[in-house]
């Protein structure tokens, strides 16, 4: 193909993913008041805090905000898909025929760091921050800085979680061996806690820690990931 035949083939798969974010849009737009009074206010009242609106369009905007997230997070297979298929033609049969058990587990591991952060991240993120409230001093919070704190935690956490499909590919590359990550794991250990620090909009230890843990453990697993992948190309080209 030529350059713009692959600008042909970016632009139409594109085209399909935004056609699957808008579907699922769609499908969102309905379940738009279980989105914003179940899925995102519930943790806030679990943790006794009330969010406050300050522009008169403030409710609309956080409602279309939520949509709009929902629907990117349920089509990220069909955008992980698509993004595979623009690739696929450069990549030799034998790595082609594993497009859907990658396509799966990056799929699940960044719906896996979605619900650990929605699950545990964000309430405790917000249990601890209600402890600071004093009979004074009420600890209402701002729409569009709690929803921006949500979809920090949760955007962030989806993208740490494919730190093992990350190391997969490195291996496969050869860019990446099991050896070079464990006697670097005292480095990563270091930058991990400032990923964490970065990734988490809030400047508290209790946050960071509890994105660097998993952040530390995807690590190891990330290893045990390389040596397979390590394994499986020597295999095939043996």
């Amino acid at each position: 193909m030529s350059f713009l035949d692959h600008l042909e083939e970016l632009r139409w798969r594109i085209v399909k993913a935004l056609l699957a974010v808008i579907i699922a849009g769609t499908g969102a737009a309905f379940y738009a008041d279980f989105l914003v009074q179940t899925v995102l206010l519930g943790p806030l009242r679990h943790a006794g805090l009330k969010v406050q609106v300050l522009t008169p369009y403030g409710i609309m905007l956080m409602y279309m905000e939520v949509v709009i997230f929902s629907a990117i997070i349920i089509s990220m297979p069909v955008i992980l898909y698509q993004l595979w298929q623009f690739i696929a033609p450069g990549l030799m049969p034998n790595e082609r025929k594993y497009a859907w058990w990658i396509i799966f587990f990056t799929s699940f591991c960044f719906l896996t760091g979605v619900v650990f952060s929605y699950a545990i991240l964000v309430p405790t993120a917000l249990t601890f921050f209600a402890g600071f409230g004093t009979q004074n001093i009420d600890l209402n919070i701002a729409a569009d800085r709690y929803i921006s704190f949500v979809l920090s935690l949760v955007i962030g956490a989806g993208l740490v979680f494919e730190l093992p499909m990350i190391a997969f590919f490195l291996t496969k590359l050869g860019l990446l061996t099991p050896a070079f990550m464990r006697k670097y794991r005292r480095h990563a250990i270091v930058v991990i806690l400032i990923i964490a620090a970065v990734v988490t909009p809030t400047p508290d230890m209790v946050t960071q820690s509890l994105l660097a843990a998993p952040m530390i453990l995807l690590y190891e697993v990330g290893i045990l990931v390389s040596k397979f992948a390590q394994k499986k190309t020597s295999r095939e080209t043996t």
